[in-house]
């Protein structure tokens, strides 16, 4: 599929909500409202033949009175009347449209005809439609944001290096908010799928230059053929994180009346993921918690993981963690060892984890990151911080920055309230990500270990 296919649902010069509304409550005014708000800079044109105006803007009675070509064209209309928007579309010479309405192939029966309906005649215009059943489209780059969730309930993220394209619009709406502060490039929930697949998208994604990673929850693929021989190509350039839902006869079935997907064997897709080189999530923060580790930080070689700490018991967990996805801890080098135990307090204990106590500040962090951070042995770096404790001073977080420097791949785990939040905030705006558990960071490390392989060998 030419990349020029999709280019226009990302960048379009020009956009048309059909079914744009005058009334606030409506779906079709919280979109166009959306699309002015966000600082999208291209031209708006609402179609609805019942408004004279909206927000400001010329109303026109449909896509085809549009004096001017129109890129992109989001639609928002009642189901069974939008095949034959689709077939305006194609008459204009709008190629992209994304279709936000559901009522189709989730219901079954005349609304699955429907759907097959408005492909068939999209079809016969080479127009590409994303959905139906969505929310719509998202590009930082240009501030594009199709979505009917008004900016005072849902906040957009930054510009940043993930993308995420999605089955569940409600899933979109989490990862929306929890990546306000990592940022994200590209956003897609795709719905029931009827055109535009993920290996559209992930092929088209592989081109992006402001995607470092792509984030996906699927309940089903489409072609799945053609899905490996995509992921197959962009895995040993650029990760795909899955999370693949519908795992058990009971979701598959809630999948169908979701989507109307069928989303088969779990097995099946696990060894699919494994043999394309993708790196499986197994919920929903994990699919967060992944690409936000390969986002942000360098791939570590082989080797052990050092973790300094101001409060044991993380690391207790974090270890166990490790042992049990065969992740090597400590295994420090003489040298290392002896620099420690010279520098830092007698009551530092310089075990597995180089725990400095409750005592810890910022110069004791600085000292035992610098030894880690030199150590041959050390390729990744977890340090753990209970920042509640009053002698861990605010210098921290110019000692995490420096330690950016030894090029070693770094992840945090804090836990705590207001704080905790605003201090692990400040870290992963510098580009360090912070979990609040140990297990989560650890799951975070694991897939930077699963991924350096992956680009060694080019799968799994």
């Amino acid at each position: 599929m030419p990349r020029e296919d999709l280019e226009k649902f990302f960048y379009p010069e020009s956009v048309a909500i059909i079914g744009a509304s005058t009334k606030p409550e409506k779906l079709g005014h919280i979109i166009l409202k959306s699309l002015l708000e966000s600082g999208y800079r291209g031209r708006i044109y609402p179609i609805n033949p019942k408004a004279e105006e909206i927000l400001g803007l010329k109303c026109y009675p449909s896509i085809l009175d549009v004096p001017e070509p129109v890129d992109l064209a989001v639609i928002v209309l009642p189901a069974h009347v939008v095949p034959s928007v689709v077939e305006q579309c194609g008459k204009k010479g709008t190629k992209n449209v994304v279709v936000i309405s559901g009522g189709f192939k989730e219901l079954g029966g005349e609304y699955a005809d429907a759907e097959r309906k408005m492909v068939e005649i999209a079809r016969k215009y080479g127009v590409r439609i994303i959905g139906p059943n969505c929310i719509g489209v998202f590009n930082a780059d240009n501030k594009l944001d199709t979505f009917f969730q008004s900016r005072d309930r849902m906040v957009r993220p930054k510009k940043g290096p993930i993308s995420f394209i999605t089955q569940s619009g409600t899933f979109g709406c989490t990862m929306l908010e929890w990546a306000e502060h990592i940022g994200m490039s590209k956003f897609v929930s795709y719905g029931n799928r009827c055109d535009v697949d993920e290996a559209d998208l992930i092929e088209y994604l592989a081109e992006d230059p402001g995607t470092k990673v792509i984030a996906v929850y699927v309940e089903g693929l489409g072609d799945a053929r053609r899905f490996m021989e995509v992921a197959r190509r962009v895995t040993p350039k650029k990760p795909i994180v899955m999370l693949k839902a519908g795992r058990t006869r009971e979701g598959s079935k809630a999948a169908a009346s979701h989507t109307g997907c069928l989303a088969g064997t779990y097995e099946l897709y696990r060894a699919m993921f494994k043999q394309a080189g993708i790196i499986e999530a197994k919920n929903f923060e994990e699919l967060f918690d992944i690409a936000k580790a390969l986002a942000l930080q360098p791939l570590p070689r082989e080797g052990s993981i050092g973790m300094v700490t101001n409060g044991a018991g993380p690391c207790v967990m974090a270890t166990d963690a490790c042992v049990e996805y065969g992740l090597k801890v400590g295994g420090y080098s003489e040298e290392t060892l002896k620099t420690l135990k010279e520098r830092l307090p007698p009551y530092c204990v310089l075990g597995l984890a180089i725990d400095l106590t409750g005592s810890a500040t910022s110069e004791h962090y600085a000292i035992a990151l610098e030894a880690l951070g030199k150590d041959p042995n050390v390729s990744l770096l977890m340090v753990f911080f209970v920042f509640q404790d009053t002698p861990l001073d605010e210098g921290i977080i110019d000692i995490m920055k420096e330690a950016k420097e030894y090029g070693k791949p770094i992840l945090c785990c804090a836990a705590g309230g207001p704080y905790t939040i605003k201090q692990s905030r400040k870290l992963e705006e510098m580009g360090i990500p912070v979990y609040p558990t140990p297990e989560r960071a650890v799951v975070a490390a694991k897939a930077l270990f699963e991924y350096a392989r992956i680009r060694k060998i080019g799968s799994l």
